[in-house]
């Protein structure tokens, strides 16, 4: 059996047991301050969902507590952890000043790594066009507009492209997938920098817009000519073709475990509550994916269920990172492991 193909049964497997969607759920579950410390509830993050849903069966055959988990994005997750209406929240994008505040007494800590895939879909093409940073941006800024556009040629010498008018697909919805990938582009490309900026919700300046992974992946299967940015994990159980992305060491570079390790190694161990950015990685970093990313859980400093919640996390950040790998999640580094292992025992 290939890699592939044991990928998606074990993605299938967990679609089936949480309802048969990835998509985003219409709210998010609450916890009640009442509630039993064998019972932990969370959301946020639907990049992180596929995951999050391994941990919360095996840690509740482990440990014998219940997790509950609403994947309805990263702003949702942040809400909802403000608000603490749940037990803690999860975001692809680390919480900005602002939001930091809003949390009253929140830490966030990277408790996985993934990398995000820019997937298309485009009759005649090859699997794996050859894309760069700037052209992307210049893309999702609509500058060029049809996929034999002299930009796109140069990138594939020897491909014939059709010209299929581009459609970029973006989220509408507050994402921190959106986050990593405008992260990204205004790394490499001052005119994106300036226009768009790097946000979990921009004012895109060209294409369609759709709710969700899930939104976006059915958009992107329905329309000749598309192209988008989804964790690699719905690009691959969505069955989409997606680019080789030029790295600063000029090579281009598929999102898998080894490059997305090779992005997280270049990052220094984090100080609690300090964003960690491994977009664009510098050029000695030759074979990393240019578009990973970590995702954070926030959880509040001091709680009613404060024990429950370090002993989950000890365990999603350790013992958990095993699920990983077969999900596309690269595992943490050890020294942000033992940078988290310290963040979570601070906890009281």
């Amino acid at each position: 059996m290939t890699a592939t193909r044991s990928f998606l049964l074990v993605l299938a497997a967990l679609l089936a047991g949480c309802g048969g969607s990835m998509s985003s759920s219409p709210q998010a579950p609450t916890s009640t301050t009442s509630g039993s410390s064998k019972v932990l509830v969370g959301a946020g993050s639907t990049f992180v969902y596929p995951l999050v849903s391994q941990w919360t069966g095996d840690y509740s055959k482990r440990a014998g507590v219940t997790v509950t988990y609403g994947a309805i994005g990263s702003g949702g997750g942040i809400a909802a952890i403000a608000d603490r209406t749940v037990d803690f929240g999860a975001s692809d994008a680390p919480l900005t000043h602002d939001q930091l505040i809003a949390c009253k007494d929140c830490v966030e800590l990277p408790w996985a790594l993934g990398a995000t895939a820019v997937a298309y879909n485009l009759k005649g093409a090859p699997q794996h066009l050859r894309l760069s940073g700037p052209v992307i941006a210049e893309i999702f800024l609509g500058t060029v507009t049809t996929w034999d556009d002299p930009a796109i040629i140069a990138l594939n010498p020897g491909v014939s492209l059709p010209a299929t008018r581009v459609t970029p697909v973006f989220r509408s919805d507050s994402s921190g997938t959106t986050f990593n990938f405008t992260d990204c582009l205004s790394h490499v490309s001052a005119q994106w920098k300036a226009k768009v900026g790097t946000s979990t919700q921009p004012q895109f300046r060209a294409g369609l817009g759709a709710k969700g992974s899930a939104g976006v992946s059915g958009t992107v299967s329905q329309t000749d000519g598309a192209i988008t940015y989804v964790d690699v994990a719905y690009a691959q159980a969505s069955h989409f073709s997606y680019a080789a992305v030029q790295n600063a060491a000029k090579e281009f570079v598929l999102p898998n475990i080894a490059s997305t390790k090779a992005a997280a190694a270049a990052a220094t161990a984090p100080k609690p509550n300090t964003p960690i950015s491994i977009v664009d990685p510098p050029a000695s970093a030759a074979r990393a994916y240019p578009i990973a990313t970590f995702t954070y859980v926030i959880i509040p400093k001091h709680s009613a269920k404060t024990a429950t919640l370090k002993a989950f996390l000890t365990y999603a950040i350790t013992t958990g990172q095993q699920f990983g790998p077969k999900l596309l999640f690269a595992p943490l580094p050890a020294k942000l492991v033992a940078s988290d292992q310290q963040t979570v025992l601070a906890l009281s």
